[in-house]
């Protein structure tokens, strides 16, 4: 038994409309449930609850046992003064506000139906998935909440990626280009080296960039240098030679760190060298100074592609690691790599830019990322398994928000699914 369950026989009006009463046998009628609040404080805001032939207003709280109440302090806290009914499994003490008058309590066990527990336990207890707790049913939800339920999973996953983006807004003092270089790094550094790339940005004043992004040369130097790829003392290219001889006069310069943490091959195709991410990253930044304000402005994929139609250096024609030829090929960025970069970039940046703006662009982020493809990735291909069709890259980042967020954490009464579902078999 979890509070979730209390939530949603709470929320979805499952107790009688007569007969309850509180543990003192006061007679109890709940004309509204209020609004659910899911930061501190009560559970439900702005309840109507008719006590006893009198109606009061405020708020409701929520627990398995009343006896909570005081494991979670809440006898001292001035947030919970207003509580005007306190709702439990169990009743099993006597509950106080903080000036020391008594809270009724409506214990609920007695009131609950014996088919609505028996899906609720199907559901969250007994199911034994494969993949996730409605798997045998998930094909069978109606398709139009499915899609409302996905488009506002995905914004929740646009505020989850926020957090990251406002930590970096403080950190560069709103500096929005130094914040998109940022996060470019992180995603050009993929899944081997974003962690280090990520931290070596951090390190690195945008300033610096501003400064050389007119030398190509020069900003071929510091990211290579910066991002921990010259530390080699046995390689005699002549390329790699005079990047490193300049790296040093820049670090020296701009007072960097000169011997900074390598970055990884290990476990990469080539095309996914940090060398050649580097080199495509350099690319995209040499000669161009207001970037994020080119890339905030476009609204469709092909336009974005068109920014990031991006190759390598010459030198990496024939290259993919400092001094070992290999076979001539072009290295661009791959259209899937963009996606990429659309997905965990530019949107959560543009949904995060259009909040510090006073803008409501959802349904343009929407609508960008519905032109992409669907991610593929083995939580992907599992929703299929199970009848779940996966048509575009929103509802695949969804998916992977209500995978992380809901299937894993056996939160089916918080999920627009898994609340129909009880729904309409109860």
């Amino acid at each position: 038994m979890r509070e979730d369950l209390l939530y949603f026989i709470w929320r979805h009006n499952k107790l009688p409309k007569i007969g309850l009463r509180t543990s003192s046998g006061t007679d109890v009628a709940i004309k509204g449930t209020g609004i659910r609040n899911h930061l501190a404080g009560p559970d439900f805001f702005d309840a109507r609850v008719e006590i006893d032939g009198q109606l009061w207003a405020g708020n409701v709280e929520m627990h398995l046992k009343s006896s909570d109440w005081y494991v979670h302090h809440h006898e001292s806290d001035d947030n919970y003064s207003n509580v005007i009914l306190h709702v439990v499994w169990e009743d099993d003490i006597a509950v106080f506000r903080k000036d020391g008058s008594q809270i009724p309590t409506l214990e609920v066990r007695h009131y609950v139906s014996n088919l609505l527990l028996d899906g609720y336990r199907d559901l969250v207890e007994n199911a034994k998935p494969t993949f996730i707790n409605c798997e045998k049913d998930l094909k069978t939800v109606d398709a139009f909440l499915v899609e409302n339920w996905l488009h506002r999973l995905y914004i929740e996953r646009l505020e989850h990626k926020s957090q990251l983006i406002a930590e970096l807004l403080e950190a560069s003092k709103n500096d929005w280009e130094a914040v998109l270089f940022t996060l470019l790094a992180k995603g050009f550094g993929s899944t081997v080296n974003g962690t280090h790339f990520l931290e070596r940005a951090q390190r690195l004043d945008f300033s610096v960039i501003r400064r050389v992004s007119n030398e190509p040369f020069q900003l071929e130097a510091l990211l290579f240098g910066h991002f921990g790829l010259l530390g080699e003392a046995d390689c005699s290219d002549t390329y790699y030679l005079q990047l490193q001889k300049e790296f040093r006069y820049l670090a020296h310069k701009f007072d960097l760190d000169e011997h900074p943490p390598k970055a990884a091959f290990f476990g990469l195709r080539p095309p996914n060298f940090p060398t050649i991410r580097v080199s495509q990253l350099v690319q995209l930044y040499s000669g161009r100074h207001n970037l994020f304000s080119e890339l905030m402005a476009l609204e469709t994929k092909e336009d974005v592609y068109s920014v990031l139609q991006i190759t390598a250096g010459d030198y990496w024609e024939d290259h993919y690691t400092f001094g070992k030829l290999s076979k001539k090929r072009t290295k661009r960025l791959s259209k899937g790599f963009m996606d990429l970069i659309i997905i965990n970039t530019l949107l959560p940046l543009k949904f995060c830019y259009a909040k510090y703006t006073g803008h409501d662009i959802n349904e343009v982020l929407i609508a960008l990322i519905s032109q992409l493809d669907a991610e593929d990735n083995s939580i992907i291909k599992n929703y299929g398994h199970i009848g779940s069709k996966t048509e575009n890259a929103l509802e695949s980042q969804a998916k992977l928000q209500l995978y992380s967020n809901y299937c894993t954490k056996n939160k089916c009464m918080q999920c627009a699914i898994g609340t129909q579902l009880l729904n309409r078999n109860t």
